[in-house]
C-alpha cells in the first residue's frame, strides 16, 4: 500500500499510478456535485462555467449558511457539513463525467459498477471511498468554498472547495480493472455457496 498526496488538478499519468488498497490526500481543489448537477448538466443540456478537467468530484449536498463575502468565503457561502453520499446511483453519470469534462476522480460511499470501471480504464481514473458517517472530518478538510455553478439546484449546485489534507482516502477502484467492491462481491458469492453446500441446500 501506497500513499499519494495529489496536487489537483493532477494529470493521467499520477491517477495511472494509484491501486487499490492505496490512500490519498487531495490538496487544493475540489467540485461538489450531485444527482441534480449532473441531471442538469447530462439529461438537460446546461453549461457549466466552472473547468473540471484533471480535477476530482466529491458526491455531495453540502449543508451551507450565506455569509457576507471575505477572503475566506469569496462567494458569501461557508460550509456547515459536507458529507458524501452514495455513489451507485450517479453510475450512468461517470463516463460523460471523464470524457466531456475531463474528471480524473470521483469520491463517495459504496462504490460504482462495471460501467464507472470501464471508464476508469479508458480515461485514467479512479474512485476513491470515504467512510460512512464522517462528514464532520470531512467539514474540517474544506478550508473555503472559492465558487459556485447552478445555484438554483442549491444545495445540489456545483461546487468549487479549497481543500485542505482532504483525506486520507482509500483508492477503492483503479484504472487497472482493480475493484474492491468487486473482490469482496465475488468472496461473499463464494462463501454463500459454500455454505448452502454445508446446509445441503440449493437457490
Amino acid at each position: 500500500m501506497t500513499h499519494h498526496v495529489l496536487h489537483m488538478p493532477c494529470d493521467e499519468a499520477a491517477v495511472r499510478r494509484l491501486r487499490v488498497g492505496d490512500t490519498v490526500t487531495l490538496e487544493d481543489w475540489l467540485f461538489g456535485i450531485r444527482d441534480a448537477t449532473q441531471i442538469a448538466m447530462f439529461d438537460k443540456g446546461r453549461n457549466v462555467r466552472l473547468d473540471l478537467r484533471g480535477h476530482a468530484v466529491v458526491h455531495t449536498a453540502p449543508n451551507v449558511k450565506r455569509v457576507a463575502p471575505s477572503p475566506d468565503a469569496p462567494v458569501g457561502y461557508a460550509p456547515l457539513c459536507v458529507g458524501t453520499t452514495t455513489s451507485m446511483r450517479m453510475e450512468r453519470f461517470t463516463e460523460p463525467l471523464m470524457r466531456d469534462h475531463g474528471v480524473r476522480l470521483i469520491i463517495g460511499k459504496g462504490g460504482l459498477g462495471p460501467a464507472s470501471a470501464e471508464a476508469f480504464r479508458r480515461y485514467g481514473g479512479a474512485y476513491l471511498a470515504v467512510v460512512g458517517g464522517a462528514a464532520a472530518l470531512e467539514t474540517t478538510w474544506i478550508a473555503a468554498i472559492e465558487d459556485v455553478d447552478l445555484d438554483d439546484l442549491n444545495p445540489e449546485s456545483l461546487w468549487k472547495f479549497r481543500v485542505r489534507g482532504f483525506g486520507p482516502l482509500l483508492v477503492a477502484m483503479d484504472s487497472h480493472g482493480g475493484s474492491l467492491y468487486a473482490t469482496v462481491g465475488e468472496r461473499v458469492a463464494d462463501r454463500r455457496a459454500a455454505a448452502l453446500a454445508v446446509l445441503g441446500a440449493t437457490d
